[in-house]
C-alpha cells in the first residue's frame, strides 16, 4: 500500500525533532505535526528557560562575593522584566533554529493538533494523511493536586512568564522542579518557603544527597517544611493566597507554584480509540524497540514514562530511527543515565545509589567528602559540596557517584563516560586529579566509610 509519508511524528519536542530528522536522513518521507511551539517542554518551558533563570538567580551571590576578591560592588538593581524579555527572545530564536533544522532535513512541518483515526492515518485541521509508521512524541504535562482552590495556583509553565516577581512564595513539592524553583525564588530575593509531604527532598536520589542539599538551601534561606500537606488555597486580599497546611496552620503567599509531578500527555490524540493500550497513568505502553500495541504506532520521549530526561529522549529517538529506518536494530541502554538538578546548590549524579548498591551487591564500599571549596574561602559564605563514590567491594567497580556542589552537573558529565565504561576505583585512585578544582576529590577520595550512617559530622 503507498502512504503519503513513510513516518508521521506527533509532537515537535527533542524526541520528536530528532526522530523526525534521523529518519529523513535515512531516506525516509516524514512529516511531523506541533500545535504549539517546537523544541517541546525543555526548549520552551523546562530545562533551557530555567538553566538561564538558575544562572541569573546565582548573579546575587557573585555580587555579594566580590568584596572578599577586592571589587566594590554598589547597589544591586534587579530587573525581572528584563530577564523575562531576554529569556523569551533566546527562545524564539532556538524555535527558529528547530524550524529550519527541520526544512534542511526535508521534514514537513504541519502546524496544528493531530489526531490519530486509524494504525496509518492521522489528521491535522481539516486534512488526513496516511503514513506507514506513526510515532507518538507528545511529551508530559504538569500536574496540581485535587485539593479545594488549586486553580488559584500556578505551575511551572506560568512561572516562566510572570508578569512580576512575587514578594513570597511557596513551592509546593519536593522534586526536581521544586527545589529547582525554590532556588530560583529565592537567589533572584523572593521570600520563599518549601513545601512536601515527605521527609526528604529528591525521592530516588541517594539519601546523603538527599540530606545535604535540604541543608543548604536553608542555608541560604530556604524555609522547607517537611511532612507538610497542602490542604487548600483560598483567595486572600490583594491577590494574595491565604494557603491551609495539614497541621492546622494557614499562611498568606503571593504566589503558589505546585511543582507536583508530571503525567504523559497521551489523552485527546485519539490513541485509545485506536487500540493503543495505556498505563494507569497515561503512559503509552511499548516494547524494547518503542512499538505500541498498535503495531504501525510507536511512541518514545516523557510520554512512554520511562526515564523523563530530554537527553533520554534524543537517544531514545535515535534508537528508534536507526532501528526502524536505519541499516541495523539499536536498543536503548538505560543503564548509568547520569542527570543534573539545577538547585542551589546543584545536584550532579550517575549510577546507583548507596541503597540501591547495598540491595544488589554483597559487598558495598562508600567513601564521601564534604569540604568547602577553595573559591569561597575569602567569603563569609559557608556553603559546602558533598561528594561521594558507592563501589562494589567485589569487583571494585564503581557503582555510583553523586555531587551536590557549583556545577554537578558539568562535572559529573565527565564521570559518567568512566561509569559507563566500567571503571574500577584503582582507576580513580590512579587518576591524576588536577588542582585545585572541586572535581579533583573524586580522584582523591581514599577514607571509606564503615559502614550506612547517616551523615553525621561530614
Amino acid at each position: 500500500m503507498h502512504y503519503d509519508y513513510d513516518l508521521f511524528v506527533i509532537g515537535a519536542g527533542s524526541g520528536g525533532v530528532r526522530a523526525a530528522r534521523m529518519a529523513a536522513g535515512y531516506g525516509a518521507r516524514v512529516a511531523i505535526a506541533e500545535e504549539r511551539f517546537l523544541g517541546g517542554t525543555c526548549v520552551n518551558a523546562g530545562c533551557i528557560p530555567k538553566k538561564l533563570f538558575s544562572y541569573a538567580a546565582h548573579v546575587r551571590e557573585d555580587f555579594e562575593d566580590a568584596r572578599g576578591f577586592g571589587w566594590n560592588v554598589g547597589t544591586l538593581n534587579f530587573e525581572w522584566e528584563r530577564l523575562r524579555e531576554n529569556k523569551d527572545r533566546e527562545i524564539a530564536r532556538l524555535n527558529e533554529v528547530y524550524q529550519r533544522l527541520l526544512e534542511a532535513a526535508g521534514v514537513r512541518l504541519l502546524r496544528g493538533r493531530a489526531r490519530v483515526l486509524g494504525p496509518h492515518r492521522v489528521q491535522v485541521g481539516e486534512r488526513d494523511y496516511t503514513a506507514g509508521h506513526l510515532l507518538v512524541a507528545t511529551g508530559a504535562h504538569a500536574v496540581v493536586p485535587p485539593i479545594p482552590g488549586a486553580e488559584l495556583g500556578i505551575t511551572s509553565d506560568a512561572a516562566f512568564f510572570l508578569p512580576s516577581l512575587p514578594k513570597r512564595a511557596l513551592v509546593v513539592g519536593g522534586g526536581y522542579i521544586a527545589v529547582e524553583f525554590a532556588s530560583i525564588f529565592n537567589g533572584l530575593g523572593v521570600d520563599t518557603t518549601l513545601a512536601y509531604r515527605g521527609p526528604h527532598l529528591l525521592r530516588g536520589f541517594d539519601d546523603d544527597v538527599r540530606q545535604f542539599l535540604a541543608g543548604e538551601m536553608e542555608k541560604k534561606g530556604i524555609r522547607i517544611l517537611f511532612n507538610t500537606r497542602v490542604l487548600a488555597l483560598q483567595a486572600g486580599a490583594s491577590g494574595r493566597r491565604k494557603v491551609c497546611f495539614g497541621d492546622g496552620t494557614e499562611e498568606v503567599f503571593d504566589l503558589v507554584l505546585f511543582a507536583t509531578g508530571r503525567a504523559p500527555s497521551s489523552r485527546g490524540f485519539g490513541l485509545e480509540q485506536t487500540g493503543v493500550k495505556l498505563a494507569d497513568n497515561g503512559a503509552i505502553m511499548v516494547d524494547e524497540a518503542f512499538r505500541s500495541s498498535v503495531p504501525s504506532i510507536y511512541a518514545l520521549g516523557d510520554v512512554i514514562d520511562r526515564l523523563k530526561l530530554t537527553p533520554v529522549a534524543i537517544h531514545e529517538a535515535m534508537a528508534f530511527a536507526q532501528t526502524h529506518f536505519g541499516a541495523s536494530a539499536r536498543r536503548m541502554d538505560y543503564e548509568n543515565v547520569p542527570t543534573a538538578v539545577f538547585s542551589h546548590p546543584s545536584v550532579g549524579t550517575v549510577g546507583l545509589t548507596e541503597a540501591q548498591a547495598r540491595e544488589r551487591y554483597c559487598r558495598v564500599e562508600v567513601y564521601a567528602s564534604a569540604f568547602r571549596p577553595l573559591k569561597l574561602t575569602l567569603t563569609p559564605r559557608q556553603e559546602r559540596t558533598f561528594i561521594k563514590l558507592v563501589v562494589d567491594g567485589v569487583t571494585d567497580r564503581v557503582l555510583g557517584v553523586h555531587m551536590v556542589g557549583p556545577e554537578a552537573g558539568e562535572v559529573v558529565q565527565g564521570f559518567a563516560v568512566a561509569i559507563k565504561g566500567g571503571a574500577t576505583k584503582a582507576l580513580f585512585d590512579a587518576t591524576v586529579g588536577i588542582h585545585p578544582t572541586v572535581a579533583e576529590e573524586l580522584v582523591s577520595l581514599r577514607q571509606k566509610r564503615a559502614a550506612p550512617e547517616e551523615m553525621g559530622d561530614l
